[in-house]
């Protein structure tokens, strides 16, 4: 009925339900994402620690076998100084000169060169073959530099083509009685001992261990990233910078050589100008991580959607159960004949405007409706045509009751009751008017020489009134009578009185 408007689900239960799966899902899925953040962050930490051990390790190697070389070139310096070792036989000077050399693993030469950069001692020779190493970086360090203490070269191969593996030298510098510079000590070694030692690590493809040293050139790397590594500057590499820079940690960071996310995990060997740095790939370490985030993801994911799907269901449900109890309400409150509010919701309605408009104290009408000489007309037409003459009053009442306040209804038998809020008693008139007439012109049943009429009773309640609603229906039911005993047909106002 248009008078009466209802809506088809309660706004607050669907919108509490949405909102609670809603929050549910976000709960769970701000949940997964901390734990998987801090599985993450687990991750990282772990491998950080593994590869630290590693370059501890390494660390620990490399300095002791640094050390040994260093023993043995302070051991033929020393041996060089001695006065007493022209004395005995070549032999014996060469054991003395290079007693300590053995100890090195993978080692190369160890020569004694004069102050011109000569060969005056041979480890693998008595008489050293006649070389100049002048050139050499070793050298004019030691010739310009008397601080420059345990030196650590390039890598280079030696010049001959009978052994062209790259290596690398330590020296010290020789000084004469008055800390002249006299000539170098130096100790070659085989870089193969770095790949030796690498090798023996398990890191995970697309990972590598690299020996540098503090400007930027490659010493080793296992395995071999690109060819041509060794010997490679690396200095002007932003990751190496910040490696300088920070001397020991780890951080994150994408390869210049690779392009890909790495982890860097570096430490300084001992005081050497030596950088041992572990680069994992940053795939490799996360690859256990990101299956078990994928099958969480995904579990979760299907968990949500699962829950969003009974969620939508249950509103459907509630929905279908709303509409099912909207329509059994709308069946209680209406009358079955007529299709108009019955005597129950008319009750209900009245009370309610009765108090909104003490509240307000906006004014309200109400008309008693009868449908004129009904007995006798019922006693023409018999029941069925009693009924199709309500059903047409009601369509005609109900047509002139537009606003959604208004409200119709069956009072009993063949009588109505309209209920206008909000209306004068000049407003309800023209209404109750349009009711009258529009019935008058209904047209006439076959065989009835009489049109169908209403008689209508009318009762207003302003702020200037002090009665009750019984008071108020008492004066719309005596109009009703009025009207009915004055001729019918027609309409009478009573206005409650004060």
């Amino acid at each position: 009925m248009s008078q009466r408007r209802a809506r088809t689900v309660p706004a607050h239960p669907e919108l509490l339900l949405i909102l609670g799966s809603s929050f549910t899902v976000a709960l769970i899925v701000t949940i997964v994402a901390a734990l998987l953040s801090r599985e993450h962050t687990s991750t990282l930490q772990a491998a950080t620690r593994s590869t630290t051990n590693i370059a501890q390790l390494i660390n620990a190697d490399v300095l002791r076998n640094v050390e040994l070389y260093d023993l043995a070139l302070k051991g033929l310096i020393t041996a060089q100084k001695r006065e007493d070792l022209s004395q005995v036989s070549a032999d014996i000077q060469h054991l003395v000169q290079f007693d300590l050399a053995g100890a090195a693993p993978f080692k190369g030469e160890v020569l004694l060169l004069d102050a011109k950069g000569t060969v005056i001692a041979d480890s693998s020779t008595l008489q050293p073959t006649p070389r100049n190493f002048a050139d050499r970086d070793y050298f004019q360090v030691h010739a310009t530099n008397a601080l420059a203490g345990l030196f650590i070269s390039r890598p280079f191969k030696i010049r001959c083509d009978c052994d062209q593996v790259w290596r690398m030298a330590f020296s010290r510098r020789v000084s004469g009685p008055n800390g002249e510079f006299a000539g170098v000590a130096v100790a070659t070694m085989r870089l193969a001992y770095f790949d030796q030692l690498f090798s023996t690590l398990t890191i995970g493809n697309g990972s590598s261990v690299n020996l540098l040293n503090n400007d930027g050139i490659l010493l080793a790397q296992q395995p071999l990233l690109e060819r041509d590594m060794i010997n490679k500057d690396l200095s002007d590499r932003p990751n190496f910078k910040r490696i300088l820079r920070e001397g020991d940690g780890s951080f994150q960071a994408v390869s210049a050589l690779s392009g890909k996310e790495r982890l860097y995990t570096f430490t300084n060997v001992g005081e050497l100008p030596l950088i041992v740095v572990v680069a994992l790939s940053s795939d490799d370490v996360l690859a256990p991580w990101r299956r078990a985030a994928l099958l969480t993801s995904g579990a979760t994911g299907i968990l949500c959607i699962g829950l969003l799907w009974l969620t939508w269901m249950l509103r459907r449900e509630l929905r279908r159960r709303y509409r099912a109890e909207r329509v059994l309400s709308e069946l209680a409150a209406t009358d079955a004949l007529t299709g108009l509010a019955n005597r129950r919701l008319l009750d209900e309605r009245l009370r309610l405007e009765w108090d909104r408009a003490q509240r307000s104290t906006e004014p309200l009408t109400v008309l008693m409706i009868d449908v004129d000489h009904f007995k006798a007309f019922n006693d023409r037409h018999g029941h069925q045509g009693g009924d199709e003459a309500l059903r047409t009053v009601a369509q005609v009442i109900g047509s002139n009751i537009r606003r959604p306040a208004d409200l119709a209804a069956r009072y009993g038998g063949e009588e109505f009751a309209v209920v206008l809020p909000h209306t004068d008693a000049k407003g309800a008139w023209v209404i109750a008017e349009h009711i009258r007439s529009s019935v008058e012109q209904l047209p006439r049943v076959a065989g009835d020489e009489r049109p169908i009429t209403v008689s209508i009773g009318m009762s207003t309640w302003d702020k200037h009134g002090h009665t009750s609603l019984e008071a108020l229906l008492l004066s719309a039911d005596r109009a009703l009578y009025e009207a009915k005993h004055t001729g019918r047909n027609r309409i009478v106002g009573a206005p409650t009185r004060s």
